[in-house]
Formats: structure tokens, C-alpha cells, sequence
């Protein structure tokens, strides 16, 4: 029996193509690149995938600001294994959204041209080396408890795409988790720096989710497709729950006053989000928006005889 993902079309008749659709994703089966699919579902796969990839590809500008400057030879061969990763996983996810017609050039004029967004977490600062700790627990622990439910994807290409990535990003948040815990047992100076981080990264890290349910247009749909599987807020919820135990641990404080367990919730309850710096970020007026697309455009621009070349070897080849 057919099971229309989006509930605005019962009532009406599909076509043995759409029916097709509706089953696989009431039956929690995978659409493949050669499966028929709605244009909106093609659209929204498209813009959720290449701006996943963009943010791949800008978010090694923050940690690539400290590899020369890492504080030993192992820290450094780490950091620059880490920064190799993200450019992978950004080759993995435009690979993926190219299967829905769309070519890594034109994604890539959109993020140029300023069309296309990334995420707001990379538009902030890292002026110390505790930065390098709070991205990995902070920043890549909120990827991964928002990318792990995308294993199980709808579109197939990027559920495979996530499964090697989360695999890469779990070593990025121990590595997080390490340069902190080293410098929470190290001197105070130390340690306040860790904690200075911290109370500076947690909040963008929670914004990382998106904005909340009643206000993210695009999530029910997402949800009703199974490209998402659980919406902002719980993923939210569920990072903070992860959060608090691991910040024990580590002996940080998490910058929220009032984050306290709510037996009756099951839940953390929790400050309100700044949401107007959510938007400022988004809009393009974060601490360092103009310099990440700065730096992105000047790499797009020295890269150009790459491309050239690559071009004409694969012309010679194919004659």
C-alpha cells in the first residue's frame, strides 16, 4: 500500500513512478541515483548535501590557522591528518550530490558567488591552541551526533558517504577531547585557556543543530523523507546529555548557568540560544565570514592551473 512521504498529497492519485517512491520510503528502503524522485526531494538533497561539503571544505580554514604553530612534531603531523580528512570528506559529499545532476563546478560557483551557505560554526575564530581541543569535542562531537542518524539516510549515495565520515570525525573528537584533558592537568594558565575556549565554543556548537523546530521550514520534510531522522531540538537535547558527563571528566564547567537535569523531562533544561547571533553568523556578519570566503576564493583562484592541467591531460588521454 502506497505511503506518501509528503501528507499533503494523500488523497490524490501517483503515478507508478511516485507510488514507487512513496513505498520505498514508507518501507525505509534506499533511493538510488537511477530510482525516479520527486524534484523537491532532488532539490532538497542537492542543498543539504553540497552545503555539507562546503562546510567540509571551509572548515579546514580554522585548524589549518595553527599547524605551523602546533606546539610539538606529533600535534602537528595530527592536526595535518585532520585538516586531509575534511578535504576528503568534502570530495566524499560532492561526489554524492553529484549523482542528482549536479556538477561540482556549479557547486562550487554557488559557494563562490556567496549562493550557497555553510556552516555558521566555521565563521569564528581560533586565537589559541585550546581552540584545536574545543573544536574536536565541541564543533566535531555536535557532527557527529547530527551526521550518525544520516548513515541511515534516504538517498543512498550520502548514507554511505556518512558512514566512512562519522568513522574519521570519532577520532577528530577524541583528539578534541585529548588536547583538552592535557591541558585541564597541565599548569592554571593552562587550564584557563581551556576553559576560555570552551565558554566561547559551546554555544556556536549548539547553534550547529540548526534553529529550532517551530522554525526550521525544512526539517518536517526532510524528516517525512527519511533524510533526517530526528529533528533539531532532540538532536540538540541528545548532544548536551553527551556533553555533560564527558565536561566532568574533563573538569570544564559548560557555560550555561542554568543547564540542570529535568527528572519529570528525562531532559536537560537549558538557557535560551542567542538566535540573533545565530542569524548575524548566517547572514554573513560573523566574527570572520569575510576572511574564511577571502581565503576561499584566493585557493579557487590559485588552484586554476591545477584544473587547466588536469583538463588537458584528460584530453589528451581521451584522444
Amino acid at each position: 500500500m502506497t505511503s506518501p512521504a509528503d501528507l499533503s498529497l494523500v488523497g490524490r492519485e501517483f503515478s507508478p513512478e511516485e507510488a514507487q517512491f512513496n513505498d520505498l520510503i514508507a518501507e525505509d528502503s534506499r533511493i538510488e541515483p537511477r530510482d525516479w524522485m520527486p524534484d523537491a526531494y532532488r532539490k532538497t538533497l542537492i542543498r543539504q548535501i553540497s552545503q555539507h561539503a562546503h562546510s567540509e571544505i571551509i572548515g579546514m580554514q580554522p585548524e589549518s590557522n595553527w599547524i605551523s604553530r602546533a606546539p610539538s612534531l606529533k600535534r602537528k603531523a595530527i592536526l595535518i591528518a585532520k585538516v586531509q580528512d575534511e578535504a576528503g570528506h568534502g570530495l566524499y559529499l560532492y561526489s554524492a550530490a553529484q549523482t542528482l545532476g549536479i556538477s561540482r563546478e556549479e557547486m562550487t560557483d554557488q559557494l563562490l558567488e556567496g549562493k550557497a551557505k555553510y556552516s555558521s560554526i566555521f565563521n569564528y575564530t581560533t586565537p589559541t591552541w585550546a581552540d584545536m581541543g574545543s573544536i574536536g569535542w565541541l564543533v566535531d562531537g555536535a557532527a557527529i551526533a547530527n551526521q550518525v542518524p544520516l548513515c541511515r539516510a534516504s538517498y543512498g549515495p550520502y548514507g554511505r558517504a556518512m558512514v566512512r565520515i562519522c568513522k574519521e570525525e570519532s577520532f577528530h573528537q577524541r583528539q578534541g577531547f585529548e588536547i583538552l584533558l592535557e591541558l585541564m592537568q597541565g599548569t592554571e594558565e593552562q587550564r584557563r585557556m581551556a576553559q576560555e575556549s570552551v565558554n566561547r565554543w559551546y554555544w556556536p556548537a549548539l547553534m550547529m543543530f540548526g534553529p529550532p523546530d517551530d522554525e526550521s521550514p525544512n526539517s518536517t520534510q526532510s524528516m517525512a523523507w527519511k533524510i533526517k531522522r530526528f529533528s533539531n531540538d532532540e538532536l540538540r537535547q541528545r548532544f548536551v546529555g553527551m556533553l555533560v558527563p564527558q565536561a566532568e571528566v574533563l573538569g570544564v564547567t559548560l557555560p550555561d548557568p542554568n543547564l540542570k537535569w529535568n527528572e519529570e523531562k528525562q531532559a536537560y533544561d537549558m538557557s535560551e540560544i542567542d538566535w540573533d547571533e545565530f542569524h548575524e553568523v548566517i547572514a554573513g556578519r560573523g566574527p570572520a565570514n569575510a576572511e574564511r570566503m577571502r581565503r576561499r576564493r584566493e585557493a579557487h583562484e590559485n588552484g586554476a592551473w591545477v584544473r587547466e592541467a588536469a583538463a588537458a591531460y584528460a584530453r589528451k588521454q581521451a584522444a
